[in-house]
C-alpha cells in the first residue's frame, strides 16, 4: 500500500443494482463508472476488498420505523408507483438492493471498529435523504442513520462526526438526529432556495440538548472551490472541537461543475481536500477511523474521478 493506513473498499454487484431504470439520473451504472476509473488509476491492488451483505431487519429497525419498512418492502414487491411524493420509484427489487447498501456500510463499520482497516469507502451509499419513517430523494433506506445507531449500540461509540459535501442537504440525517447531541453534523450544500430538498438553513443548528452540535453551511448556486475552502474550514473546526470517536464523510459528487441536476461549480479537488483533512483529523482524535460514502453525483465522469480521488487520499494520508 502507498500509505500507512489499510483502506477497505466495499463494492460488488449487490450494491451496483441500487439504481432506477429507464434513464433515471440515479441509474444502476454509477457503480461501474467508478470501478472502471478506479481500476484505471492503479489503486485497485492497493486496497483491501470486501463484499456487501444484506442488513438484517433488526439493523434496519434501529433507525427506521417498522411501519415504514413494511410499507416500503410491500410497495417494492408490487413494483408500482412511488415510495414518496414522486421522486423515489417503488421499483421491484430496489428495497432488497437498499438492504445490501446498508449492509455494505455495516461491513465497513465493522472493519473499522475491529481494526482490520482504518479507512473505508463504499461507492453506492450515503443515501442521506431517507427519513426514519419515509423514503425521499432517490433514497429508500438511510444507511448513514443505521450505521450511526449501530456504532452506538453494537460498539459503544458515544460521539459520531458526520460531514456531508453532497450538493443536496442531508436532511434525513439532520432531522433523524436533530435533537441528539452525540451526532456532530456539518453539511456544505447548495442553498435550499435553489435546490432540493429546500432545507439546511444556517439557523438550523439542532434542537433541545443538541443545539450547536449541527452546522449547516448553504452556499449559493455557482459556488466554486474558493467558496468551498472558506466554508470547509468552518466545518472542519466544528467537527474537531467536538472530538468524535468516528468520522463519516458523505462525498456526493453532484457538487462538482457539470452535474445535470445541481448548480455548484466545485472540482474534484474539493473532495480530495475533504478526505485528506478528515483523515488527518481522524489520526489525531479517533484512531484514524474514516468511513467515506459515495452519495449523489449524476455526471458519471465526475463521480468516477472524485471518488477515486477520495480513496487516493485515504491511501496517502
Amino acid at each position: 500500500m502507498s500509505g500507512s493506513h489499510p483502506v477497505l473498499l466495499v463494492s460488488g454487484e449487490t450494491i451496483a443494482r441500487y439504481g432506477f431504470n429507464d434513464g433515471h439520473q440515479f441509474g444502476p451504472d454509477r457503480h461501474d463508472a467508478f470501478m472502471h476509473e478506479f481500476h484505471a488509476s492503479g489503486l485497485y491492488s492497493q486496497v483491501m476488498h470486501a463484499e456487501p451483505r444484506c442488513a438484517s431487519d433488526d439493523e434496519l429497525a434501529s433507525f427506521h420505523t417498522t411501519h415504514y419498512l413494511k410499507f416500503a418492502r410491500e410497495r417494492c414487491e408490487a413494483g408500482v408507483g412511488f415510495l414518496d411524493g414522486g421522486d423515489t420509484p417503488a421499483q421491484r427489487g430496489i428495497f432488497d438492493s437498499a438492504c445490501y447498501v446498508v449492509g455494505a456500510v455495516l461491513v465497513a463499520v465493522d472493519a473499522l471498529m475491529t481494526g482490520r482497516a482504518q479507512r473505508a469507502f463504499v461507492p453506492i451509499a450515503g443515501l442521506h435523504h431517507a427519513a426514519r419513517d419515509a423514503a425521499a430523494g432517490f433514497c429508500v433506506l438511510n444507511d448513514v442513520g443505521v450505521a450511526i445507531e449501530q456504532l452506538r449500540t453494537r460498539y459503544g461509540i458515544q460521539r459520531v462526526g458526520y460531514v456531508d459535501i453532497d450538493a443536496h442537504h442531508g436532511d434525513g440525517v439532520y432531522y433523524g438526529f436533530e435533537t441528539d447531541p452525540t451526532v456532530i453534523f456539518a453539511d456544505i450544500h447548495e442553498d435550499g432556495r435553489s435546490l432540493y430538498p429546500g432545507t439546511g438553513a444556517t439557523e438550523d443548528v439542532g434542537g433541545g440538548a443538541a443545539v450547536g452540535t449541527k452546522l449547516n453551511l448553504p452556499v449559493p448556486a455557482g459556488s466554486n472551490d474558493a467558496v468551498f475552502r472558506q466554508v470547509w474550514s468552518r466545518a472542519l473546526t466544528h467537527i474537531e472541537q467536538a472530538q468524535p470517536e468516528f468520522l463519516i464523510l458523505q462525498c456526493g459528487a453532484d457538487s462538482i461543475a457539470g452535474d445535470p441536476i445541481t448548480h455548484l461549480q466545485f472540482t474534484p479537488n474539493a473532495h480530495a481536500q475533504a478526505a485528506r483533512d478528515l483523515c488527518a483529523l481522524a489520526d489525531r482524535i479517533c484512531f484514524g477511523r474514516v468511513l467515506a460514502l459515495g452519495g449523489g453525483g449524476y455526471n458519471r465522469r465526475n463521480l468516477a474521478v472524485a471518488w477515486t480521488g477520495v480513496v487516493r487520499e485515504m491511501l496517502a494520508a
